[in-house]
């Protein structure tokens, strides 16, 4: 058990922020995550944070995936304050961090994503890990599944995981898995691109679209200059930013930014 006090640290936020979708509320203050074959409980309550982990875990794999050695309020604090939309989506939404995530793991979410809401998003991603993934784990007397590899899907027809939900999404999950495993889409190379080249890497995968490919790059390969447009995006933009959001002021960490606006659309105060 770790015990931590961490500023801009909020699990409620960032499990409601769109970018993780195997993390979940048990009960109040309690948080469940499971990364690839890893299973982690978190209780968190006035400021104070306890990973129920080794010490030896905690440093190795969930300082950061949480990306707690960053000083986020120093984005916060580069915000302009004539913004004052941006100031209150950030104060609203300042316990958010991106989160290092597995790549894999996130191209397969965001295409899944597509024309799609959270809830549902999270109900296809652990139908598939119950159907199709390896390594069981067992924590709190319960069975949960580690998110599946390439090769579980590569050897399906492109319509099986219809039947997990996934609809016209299911060819887009089989070709690209058949793509990894045919070394046609090299994940270790897009892992050390900059930004711009993993992106049009990424574009190179069937059914990748912008808005996907730097959901990708922000979350899967932690590029904070990815700035994903969604619809939700898309509204505040219009509404706030008529000549294009001040990327060039922002440089470097515009996908911090874009995760406060993004939460702040979808749970802050709508004013006229």
């Amino acid at each position: 058990m770790v015990k931590k006090q961490i500023e801009n640290f909020d699990l409620e936020q960032i499990c409601n922020s769109g970018q993780c979708f195997r993390m979940k509320k048990l009960a109040e203050n309690k948080y469940r995550i499971i990364v690839g074959a890893r299973y982690l409980d978190v209780y968190q309550k006035d400021g104070e944070s306890i990973f129920y982990c080794s010490l030896e875990e905690f440093t190795e794999v969930w300082e950061e995936y949480f990306d707690l050695k960053r000083a986020y309020k120093l984005y916060i604090e580069k915000i302009n304050p004539k913004d004052t939309y941006l100031v209150n989506a950030a104060k609203l939404g300042g316990g958010i961090r991106i989160l290092k995530q597995d790549l894999w793991e996130m191209i397969v979410s965001f295409l899944i994503s597509q024309q799609n809401n959270i809830v549902r998003i999270r109900r296809c991603i652990e139908n598939i890990c119950r159907e199709y993934g390896e390594e069981k784990i067992t924590a709190s007397g319960e069975h949960y599944y580690a998110f599946p590899k390439a090769e579980a899907f590569a050897c399906l027809e492109e319509d099986d995981l219809k039947a997990c939900n996934l609809g016209y999404r299911s060819k887009y999950v089989v070709r690209a898995a058949k793509a990894v495993v045919a070394g046609e889409i090299d994940l270790q190379a897009i892992e050390k691109m900059k930004y711009a080249k993993a992106k049009e890497e990424l574009l190179k995968i069937f059914g990748v679209g912008v808005k996907v490919a730097d959901c990708i790059c922000l979350f899967g390969l932690h590029h904070l200059e990815a700035f994903p447009v969604d619809t939700h995006i898309n509204q505040a933009l219009e509404k706030h930013y008529k000549r294009g959001f001040p990327k060039r002021r922002y440089k470097g960490f515009e996908g911090v930014l874009q995760q406060y606006i993004f939460y702040y659309e979808l749970f802050g105060e709508k004013t006229e």
